[in-house]
């Protein structure tokens, strides 16, 4: 009697058909928009607060994740931000949560809703910026303006830190660091302050994973994501390339 074969698992039939996609030049279609992307981020944050350099072969993993070359998609949104109801386009352009310390400046004007929606190449390079704005850590920090020329402000009855600052466009911290032995304040002092202000800024980075990829960029939606990514990732890394003009 002959033994059946188990019937395929999901995931099975998705590896079938992404192992199809080695080889085939329609699933290397994004490889040089994806390496060029990549750099432009890697020189905008290199050397900030520790950061890493993408590797862009994660990015194109995402992309044979998210649609793969058979997609109706895959000419217009291969990453799929700026999908109806998904809120990370939103977040990445709200300039809340640090999108404006992640998207390099040559971008910001070119990067909306429309283009990111109906671009393949502005969608690639708003996906990038999400996932790196997902892997940065963010807190306020007070940061020094432009004129870094140090100035001089006399205390007057009712004075304190906080006021001084406010009304010098400067910031308690600054003027503490400026005035190390003062510790309490009296009428006739003179302070030293610089212009600065309370900024957000980047303090640290996450080392980026296939796990944390599917935790903070598929929102562990799909439970086999990061599976799927790592599957995709070794099958990139065995296949070539498309060659790129440098």
């Amino acid at each position: 009697m002959a033994i059946q074969a188990s019937p395929k698992t999901g995931f099975e039939k998705w590896q079938d058909g992404i192992n199809k996609a080695v080889g085939n030049a329609k699933w290397n279609v994004w490889d040089c928009e994806i390496q060029s992307s990549v750099s432009v981020y890697n020189r905008y944050l290199s050397g900030t607060a520790g950061y890493q350099l993408l590797d862009w072969q994660f990015i194109k993993a995402i992309i044979w994740v998210e649609t793969g070359a058979n997609s109706p998609q895959w000419t217009s949104r291969p990453m799929q931000i700026g999908n109806t109801h998904d809120p990370g386009l939103g977040s990445l352009l709200s300039g809340k949560e640090g999108g404006d310390l992640i998207l390099p400046p040559i971008w910001k004007g070119q990067l909306t809703v429309s283009s990111v929606r109906s671009s393949a190449t502005y969608n690639i390079r708003a996906g990038i910026g999400y996932l790196l704005m997902k892997m940065a850590n963010f807190s306020y920090r007070s940061v020094s303006g432009s004129d870094t020329k140090v100035y001089q402000v006399t205390v007057k009855q009712g004075d304190s830190f906080d006021k001084i600052a406010k009304a010098q466009g400067s910031t308690v911290e600054i003027m503490k660091k400026l005035n190390p032995g003062v510790k309490v304040l009296r009428p006739g002092q003179d302070l030293n302050y610089q212009k600065a202000s309370v900024r957000r800024v980047i303090t640290s980075w996450q080392n980026i994973s296939t796990t944390l990829i599917a935790q903070y960029y598929n929102g562990s939606h799909d439970m086999l994501y990061a599976k799927k990514l790592d599957y995709a990732l070794i099958l990139i890394r065995k296949g070539a390339a498309a060659l790129c003009a440098k």
